[in-house]
């Protein structure tokens, strides 16, 4: 059985961590959360010589071990905490070769806590068109590691990287700084009361707290006298250290590095002032928006299609070929149609995460974040907002996970309850179905797709009421708080393959598996309601016939009526009929309104119960799309969906609130039941009434 050890990957926002994430586990990851934080961690297997495996693990991004914000905090938890199952063997520090000067602070605290530490100097390939020189011997005598030069973009030093990962026996543990000059007298105390504790991780102890509040860990015994030290104290000690390290960096790097970095900070400089221009910097994002937009209905209709006739031809072989019987309808009409109303938008949700994925790796969606801040700002928000805003098209939950990198609680506050209006992944399906049915095919000016137009119009309502309701809270929330906003903004650079690549199959990966164990349980359950009922459902051919006695029906009307007659007095048709008075001024009649209800489990779950209704009791070969476009309002002899009730569905999910998952999480950020319940009647009254009105005016 292979050995395996733990490598922690530590490094500055922007250093190109997660590339060397991907080059050093390919697709041999997962991600999850920290035990009891909801706080993403990456982590994945590499392999390596002599039967040895490496569990890497990915930590937050982080500028050093004075955390500020619970995703920082999850570093230093680590770090001192040798029990834990996660507690790196070796710790690879991911520095970027044009701010290694800035990334040398963190490298220098993480090696003077013992443990061994190698200095992965990353982007190496761009070295020579930046007229960067790195002396790497003299570098490694200076800071006593060892020192590999990577380049993530063409695949080179991983192969040194791994062999001294093997071999980080043999790294000194040698601290760069003894902290304890910074005031000697105090670390004196400290050393006397603690003679068997490490000086440097009992500073840290005392300090975590200062910079961020109590956290749990396992304390020292008697450590809390110390923290009596008055908070301004403890900071300005902080700064000393600080300085201490700079001082040890510049001597370093003065014999080690030279740069001359002029010339690609000019180029930088002329098109920052392009892309974050007042003005211009606003019309090219939502240009980009709209491009983004019009690709998604535009490039994923023909595997859609080829998807829908798939699974639709699926289903009618799998009730052409299997015996006939309740397992058979269950496949056909239950399980296959259900998963089909999901797998569906598989092209148009990848399209969606290799945009954001482009954008991300691009450099340009830290543009988008300082773009946006002057809007935030006006609204009670940050701009550090938009990052949870954003990266909500994706999903609510890690976009609320993220707030934790906001340290006014205000603002992180006001950003979690208003995140759920931003239109997720798990909304798209919904728009798009309900879009192709009712907004037709046709172009603006010869360009631009109708449809591609209303779905930018429903994200951007969605961002629009989620500002507006931060300037609500902003105003009607009495707690005072006041920060200020700090981005960095990283070197524009060609998106490389392999990582747009891994997010893509990753989170949509995730999506599908995700949504599709909510779909198929809540397809069996459906269709277990639908295709059983009480009392006139079991005489359904004996009714259905004597009600047509006077008026002859072919053998294929006959049951077609017959198979209508069941599914309305079936148990889910009896309890849809119970919830229809309250959905029907909205257009919608007794099926929408259990596609609605069952939604609340995940937003996806809408198409693949319609798909699951419409399928029992259907002997035709149809595709998803065209059942719901066959579906007519008995009253009215008009199709069911049509503009007024489809703008009237799409309103109401561009407001009501997301999942029960969304609400557990906003339960677990705010330690409270009352924000999520507010969240849930305010979003559901907001949206019924939108909805409400839409379809009266429009009918």
């Amino acid at each position: 059985m292979a050995r395996q050890i733990n490598v922690a990957l530590i490094g500055n926002p922007n250093t190109g961590k997660t590339s060397v994430f991907n080059r050093l586990t390919g697709l041999n990851q997962q991600v999850g959360n920290y035990p009891g934080i909801t706080v993403e961690k990456k982590q994945g297997i590499c392999k390596l010589d002599r039967g040895l495996k490496a569990h890497i693990i990915d930590l937050p991004g982080t500028y050093s071990l004075n955390a500020s914000s619970l995703d920082e905090s999850v570093v230093i938890e680590l770090l001192l905490n040798k029990n834990d199952k996660d507690f790196p063997d070796v710790a690879i520090v991911v520095a970027d070769v044009e701010n290694l000067k800035r990334n040398l602070l963190l490298f220098t605290q993480i090696k003077d806590l013992g443990i061994p530490t190698i200095l992965a100097i990353n982007m190496a390939d761009r070295m020579k068109r930046k007229a960067i020189t790195v002396d790497v011997e003299a570098l490694e005598e200076k800071l006593e590691t060892k020192v590999v030069l990577v380049s993530s973009r063409k695949n080179t030093g991983f192969d040194d990287l791994k062999k001294w990962v093997v071999n980080h026996s043999q790294l000194s543990t040698k601290p760069c700084v003894n902290a304890s000059v910074i005031a000697p007298e105090y670390f004196g105390r400290l050393k006397k009361a603690f003679p068997n504790q490490d000086l440097y991780k009992l500073w840290l102890v005392i300090t975590q707290d200062v910079n961020f509040g109590k956290l749990e860990r396992g304390e020292v015994k008697g450590i809390a006298t110390f923290k009596t030290e008055s908070e301004s104290n403890l900071k300005r000690l902080q700064q000393k250290e600080t300085i201490a390290r700079y001082q040890f960096i510049n001597g370093v790097l003065k014999e080690t590095l030279t740069v001359d970095t002029a010339n690609a900070k000019d180029f930088r400089s002329r098109l920052d002032r392009i892309l974050t221009h007042k003005f211009w910097g606003y019309v090219i994002f939502f240009s980009i928006l709209l491009l983004i937009f019009q690709v998604i209905f535009d490039w994923s209709s023909y595997p859609m299609d080829f998807i829908d006739e798939t699974f639709a031809n699926l289903s009618e072989w799998v009730k052409n070929t299997l015996p006939p019987g309740d397992f058979t309808n269950l496949l056909a009409e239950g399980i296959i149609s259900g998963l089909g109303g999901i797998v569906i938008f598989i092209p148009q949700i990848a399209f969606l995460f290799l945009f954001i994925a482009i954008l991300e790796e691009s450099g340009y969606m830290s543009r988008v974040v300082f773009l946006m801040d002057r809007i935030m700002r006006r609204f009670g928000l940050s701009g550090k907002s938009v990052v949870p805003l954003v990266s909500g098209t994706a999903c609510a939950i890690p976009a609320i996970m993220a707030t934790r990198n906001i340290e006014s609680w205000k603002e992180r506050l006001i950003t979690i309850l208003v995140t759920p209006f931003t239109t997720c992944s798990a909304r798209l399906p919904v728009y798009l179905i309900i879009i192709a049915l009712v907004i037709p095919e046709e172009r603006v000016l010869g360009i631009f797709s109708l449809q591609g137009l209303t779905l930018m119009f429903l994200y951007l309502l969605g961002f629009g009421a989620a500002i507006f309701s931060a300037w609500l809270l902003n105003k009607f929330l009495k707690i005072r708080s006041r920060t200020f906003f700090v981005v960095e903004m990283p070197n524009y650079k060609v998106p490389m393959f392999k990582n747009v690549a891994i997010t893509v199959v990753e989170k949509t990966k995730s999506f599908v598996l995700g949504a599709g164990k909510i779909i198929l349980a809540i397809s069996i359950i459906l269709w277990v309601l639908a295709s059983y009922g009480p009392g006139d459902f079991n005489e359904a051919s004996q009714l259905v016939t004597q009600q047509n006695v006077s008026n002859p029906l072919t053998e294929e009307e006959l049951e077609t009526k017959i198979a209508a007659f069941k599914l309305e007095h079936s148990y889910i048709g009896i309890m849809g009929k119970a919830i229809e008075p309250a959905v029907q001024p909205l257009g919608y009649d007794w099926k929408i309104g259990i596609a609605i209800v069952s939604s609340f489990a995940a937003r996806e779950v809408f198409v693949g119960t319609l798909a699951t209704i419409y399928s029992v009791g259907s002997e035709e070969e149809e595709t998803i799309k065209n059942r719901m476009a066959a579906e007519v309002n008995p009253v009215l002899g008009t199709p069911r969906f049509n503009f007024a009730s489809g703008i009237s569905l799409l309103l109401f999910y561009a407001f009501a609130m997301q999942c029960m998952s969304t609400l557990a999480v906003v339960k677990k950020e705010t330690n409270s039941w009352k924000w999520p319940m507010w969240q849930l009647f305010l979003m559901s009254a907001i949206a019924y009434v939108v909805a409400l009105a839409a379809y009266q005016f429009l009918k």
